[in-house]
């Protein structure tokens, strides 16, 4: 678990870290540089689980060995899939990341949600339902390893 203080806001206990796969930890199917490091590490403290479409049919293969469990979603209803997902294990003790029209309703109702905007770009509706939004995905996985940073940009 990760527990942290945010003055004026609230105070995160966080257990799970749902991530999207493409447009978020993987660009074409293929991982982002980093991002293997970060999240053995961040595995230590929190549960991770990858929810996808798997567009490219790669996730599996490409996460092999990493401590996450994965899950295919259908095309159809993705954003309701994820949100379905998330509430399985409790929002309010759940992070989540995601760039498209079908990460916002799991990003809205986390205890923390954070866009990324890369690549693909994001959805306005998702940058919308975040409660932060980071350039790139090393530097939102960085949050959570240094809350000192989500500190800053939530607090009153």
């Amino acid at each position: 678990m990760i527990e942290i203080d945010i003055p004026g806001h609230k105070t995160l206990r966080l257990e799970h870290l749902v991530l999207d796969y493409n447009g978020t930890l993987a660009v074409d199917g293929e991982p982002i540089n980093g991002v293997r490091d970060r999240l053995e590490h961040l595995a230590q403290n929190l549960r991770v689980h990858v929810i996808t479409a798997d567009t490219f049919g790669k996730v599996s293969d490409r996460l092999s060995g990493l401590p996450c469990k994965i899950s295919i979603l259908p095309l159809e209803n993705q954003a309701q899939g994820k949100l379905n997902y998330i509430q399985q294990l409790g929002p309010d003790t759940t992070v989540c990341i995601g760039n498209g029209r079908n990460d916002r309703l799991m990003l809205q109702s986390a205890a923390l949600g954070i866009a990324v905007v890369q690549n693909e770009g994001a959805s306005s509706e998702t940058l919308s339902a975040s409660n932060v939004v980071c350039t790139n995905i090393c530097s939102a996985l960085d949050l959570l390893t240094n809350p000192l940073r989500l500190v800053a940009t939530l607090r009153s």
